[in-house]
């Protein structure tokens, strides 16, 4: 299965480029990621059109704080279950300063929070890459999760 992050605006602050290169490299043993970032924030309506245009075909994840709030053990679930399920592609979106319009969360399959918070779209791009990497060494029994 492979992993999408779409987020708007590419990581310019250090502490995110750092955390994001990281945990790429942690990946590579697991997972195929791609990550696409849109050059700039044009626009609820137009960042919507660009995520949805990214994510086309795959299981759509919409992060939004006033979204549903897993565990990890929750994700580890439904992505074993989309494995199982032959699920190709998991598309994780994450917007811009204004949020997603509510038509790209209505054409989601799942609408989730990483926080109750409102998180820069920096860090919620590295929280993100971690859960990913977390989920993996859960279904690898490997200790790191612990």
């Amino acid at each position: 299965m492979k992993w999408q992050i779409a987020a708007i605006g590419k990581p310019s602050l250090r502490y995110a480029k750092d955390g994001v290169a990281e945990y790429q490299k942690r990946l590579r043993r697991y997972a195929q990621i791609s990550l696409d970032f849109d050059s700039k924030d044009a626009g609820s309506e137009k960042n919507s059109e660009r995520l949805l245009e990214l994510s086309e075909g795959s299981v759509r994840l919409v992060l939004d704080e006033r979204g549903e709030s897993w565990t990890t053990a929750d994700l580890v679930k439904r992505v074993e279950k989309w494995q199982l399920d032959g699920v190709k592609r998991v598309s994780l979106l994450i917007g811009g300063a204004d949020g997603h319009t509510e038509k790209l969360r209505r054409s989601a399959d799942h609408v989730i929070a990483l926080s109750g918070f409102t998180l820069q779209h920096e860090l919620a791009l590295v929280v993100l890459l971690e859960q990913i990497y977390r989920i993996h060494t859960v279904m690898r029994g490997e200790p790191y999760h612990r």
